[in-house]
């Protein structure tokens, strides 16, 4: 239908005749080149020519082929539009199939590859092109896809064909730049294996840098330990702050020519192209040792932390051990709430997969709906930004599981296969991240109960990660899911010390409270709890461990308030709709139930 008046030539009163400007429903499509600014300045004319070859070779016919127009060129993308969602569903995914063949055979680093999305609403037709809010929500939608994926609104979702949505991925409502309320989307998977290249060149390195400088002993003396015991020291705490995933560790070697001369420590940070050094100083007394450290931001020469340690000179493999436990315990929090600050004061344009995930990270741990959300989408657009990067893959898939078990998923089953996939792809990316074989177990084992291989994942994530607390937490939850109660305290103790002020302390509390309820000691079950709870009061998980432990211990009254407390964040919540998704062992599971059911929640 014709809107408002014919529009003339550029410059003419708007009552000039010209083109009608009409409103039309369309599913609007729009792509991409992932990467096209790096690839362009490496070879500008090849990259032009590969994309052309794509758009006349493949793109462009198919597009025809599937009742579609290509209605703009955007220099390394595309926006075409169709009259029925079903067929701009089939074709992106045909297009993403037909691309990926196209280019298996080149060198990953020049590789192109799309990202798309995929909204349908009306638009407004006028001049061959297409304008419209719809349009912008797909664009949006596009900045959230992977490269060989296409994103699409639920509107696509609900009339795409059951091939095209038999393996995607329900990424939640995001929030879409602009717009007040959030979209729900979907990641569609086309079936054959698609490029998986990114913004920034294979093996870029995101995290943050951090050079472990020798430590200092005054002038060496061949008559005594100094020398050796700071070798020692060294090597330690770089194996300990090797263990951090948000570091990125400089190899000792690379720090050795610091180890005869000191300069300004923040200084040779800078040479060595790390943004943290960390320095420190031995000294001897007899037979008592006193270590010094400090944690320098090298563009700005602050120290970041300080400290000083003492011990005896018998003990010291105890003392190393003692300074790597305090080093995980408060570097890894300044040094993520330095980076998270950096990365919120960068502007978008310049944001890297590191900088997404931890501004991630900070809302995913407020565990409110809206933050939920927007982490959803954080998380999302660093798998895109950086589809080599494991660590947004192995959070999404945490994404997914806190989604199933305090979010109230809409489809439990589908966030289940979500989260397997993306911690799949997380230890694929990093076959030694702890943190990636971690979530990974404790997903086979919460949501796909599979315990077996839950266990071996687990043992690998704290074999490669010893000083991790949610490899140990994670274990810890599988151990108590088949009612090991001995190895479930044993694990999670490990975890709650490692993790002391960790944004999930309230998580490691909560899981060493399970631990003692599945162990028989209910009132040390409700004393973690009540701690997991006063640190976070709007998780449901602790509040059900502190109702089963309250009742199962006799406190009755207080049971019955922690019951009310859950049925005030879940008021939907029935014990005939928990039960089959609770992931403990029939004998735990018919004492839990009950202990849940004495407490005053419904069945």
């Amino acid at each position: 239908m014709a809107v408002g008046w014919r529009r003339g030539p550029a410059g003419a009163p708007p009552w000039v005749e010209g083109p009608a400007m009409e409103r039309r429903l369309a599913a609007i499509l729009v792509a991409d080149v992932v990467g096209y600014t790096r690839l362009s300045e490496a070879a500008e004319e090849e990259t032009h020519r590969r994309l052309k070859a794509l758009r006349t070779g493949i793109i462009d016919p198919r597009v025809a082929g599937c009742g579609g127009r290509i209605v703009k060129n955007t220099g390394d993308g595309f926006i075409a539009t169709f009259a029925q969602a079903a067929a701009a569903a089939d074709c992106a995914l045909a297009l993403q199939r037909g691309i990926a063949r196209a280019t298996e055979g080149e060198p990953e680093a020049s590789r192109l590859a799309f990202r798309m999305g995929l909204n349908l609403a009306e638009v407004i037709v006028e001049d061959g092109d297409v304008f419209g809010d719809g349009v912008n929500v797909a664009a949006r939608l596009q900045a959230y896809a992977e490269a060989g994926d296409v994103i699409v609104s639920e509107a696509v979702f609900s009339e795409a064909s059951a091939e095209a949505t038999s393996r995607a991925i329900d990424l939640g409502p995001l929030p879409l730049r602009n717009h007040a309320r959030p979209v729900r989307v979907f990641a569609l998977r086309p079936l054959a294996g698609a490029a998986r290249t990114g913004e920034t060149a294979p093996g870029a390195e995101a995290r943050a840098s951090i050079a472990v400088l020798p430590f200092r002993t005054g002038e060496p003396d061949p008559d005594t330990l100094r020398d050796t015991l700071a070798d020692g020291f060294t090597d330690w705490i770089v194996r300990a702050l090797s263990s951090l995933r948000d570091l990125f560790v400089i190899s000792r070697g690379s720090t050795l020519a610091y180890r005869r001369r000191r300069p300004d420590p923040a200084a040779f940070g800078r040479r060595l192209g790390v943004r943290y050094v960390m320095d420190g100083a031995i000294q001897r007394d007899g037979g008592r040792l006193r270590v010094c450290t400090a944690l320098i931001e090298c563009g700005t020469g602050a120290v970041v932390s300080a400290d000083h340690y003492e011990g005896v000179i018998d003990q010291v493999f105890a003392l190393q051990d003692t300074i790597a436990l305090k080093l995980i315990r408060t570097i890894a929090p300044h040094v993520r709430e330095r980076e998270l600050q950096r990365a919120l004061r960068k502007h978008p344009a310049s944001l890297t997969s590191y900088d997404l995930l931890l501004q991630a990270l900070d809302q995913l741990t407020r565990m409110d709906a809206e933050s939920f959300a927007r982490a959803g989408g954080l998380l999302q657009q660093a798998i895109a930004l950086d589809p080599s990067y494991a660590p947004p893959f192995a959070y999404a898939a945490w994404w997914h599981v806190l989604r199933v078990g305090e979010m109230g998923s809409p489809d439990p089953d589908g966030d289940g296969r979500a989260a397997a996939d993306r911690a799949r792809a997380a230890v694929e990316r990093d076959g030694n991240d702890p943190l990636a074989l971690a979530i990974y177990g404790h997903v086979q084992a919460y949501l796909l109960r599979d315990r077996i291989t839950a266990r071996r994942f687990l043992d690998r994530a704290i074999e490669a990660g010893p000083s991790v607390a949610m490899a140990w937490t994670m274990s810890s939850a599988a151990h108590g899911f088949s009612g090991d109660g001995r190895l479930a305290i044993a694990h999670a103790a490990t975890g709650q010390r490692l993790a002391p002020s960790d944004p999930y302390t309230f998580w490691h509390e909560g899981l060493l409270a399970q631990a003692h309820y599945i162990a028989g000691d209910h009132d040390e079950a409700a004393a973690w709890a009540l701690s997991a709870v006063a640190r976070n009061r709007a998780i449901r998980f602790t509040l059900r461990i502190l109702a089963a432990s309250l009742a199962a211990a006799g406190r009755a009254a207080e049971a019955r308030e922690a019951a009310a407390e859950l049925m005030r964040l879940q008021p939907d919540f029935r014990l005939a709709s928990y039960a089959p998704r609770c992931p403990f062992a029939p004998p735990v599971l018919a004492r839990w139930l009950g202990h849940l059911r004495m407490a005053g929640l419904p069945d």
